[in-house]
């Protein structure tokens, strides 16, 4: 009995003696290696504060005919639309095509929606989609230009169902 107390008593005495001898023994070992070089010092980088010109041109131009382009003013603003055309002939327009516009880049009324210059003109060959007539290009469209439901031969139920299936995963 008197035995195993005086182990325990020296088991306790080495670890701690352990505890206090490690740190001091490993910390020769770091310092072993030598000095660091030190790092070079770098310059701080300085910026320039100045305005830079930048009113049109990045590099100077090759010529006198160069510059003087340059120097032109940018391109004028499109023309404004002609007036709204309203036609007092024939039974009065039912389809309402006042969110319709004529996609033809050489119509005066191109992009501009609202202006009377659309009209429908039935379903060809007995499609589900209205094809729109523009009076100002003399063009045609149908109605569902930039939209998903351009130039597809499927109800719009059905397309509509599809995609809320596939958001549903």
């Amino acid at each position: 009995m008197v035995l195993d107390l005086f182990f325990y008593e020296l088991l306790l005495f080495g670890l701690l003696w352990l505890y206090v001898m490690l740190p001091w023994v490993w910390s020769y070992d770091r310092a072993a290696p030598g000095p660091t070089p030190p790092k070079p010092a770098k310059p701080p980088r300085t910026r320039s504060h100045d305005p830079k010109p930048f009113p049109g041109l990045t590099r100077q131009p090759h010529c006198a005919a160069c510059e003087a382009a340059a120097q032109e003013a940018a391109a004028p603003p499109p023309p404004l639309p002609p007036p709204p055309s309203t036609s007092n002939r024939g039974r009065p327009r039912q389809v309402d095509t006042s969110q319709h516009f004529c996609p033809n880049p050489n119509c005066a009324y191109q992009g501009r929606a609202g202006l009377g210059n659309i009209s429908a003109n039935g379903h060809p060959s007995g499609g589900l989609w209205r094809q729109l007539y523009c009076s100002q290009c003399e063009g045609y469209v149908l109605e569902t230009h930039g939209t998903i439901f351009y130039g597809k031969r499927v109800p719009v139920e059905l397309i509509v169902h599809v995609l809320a299936c596939l958001a549903e995963g």
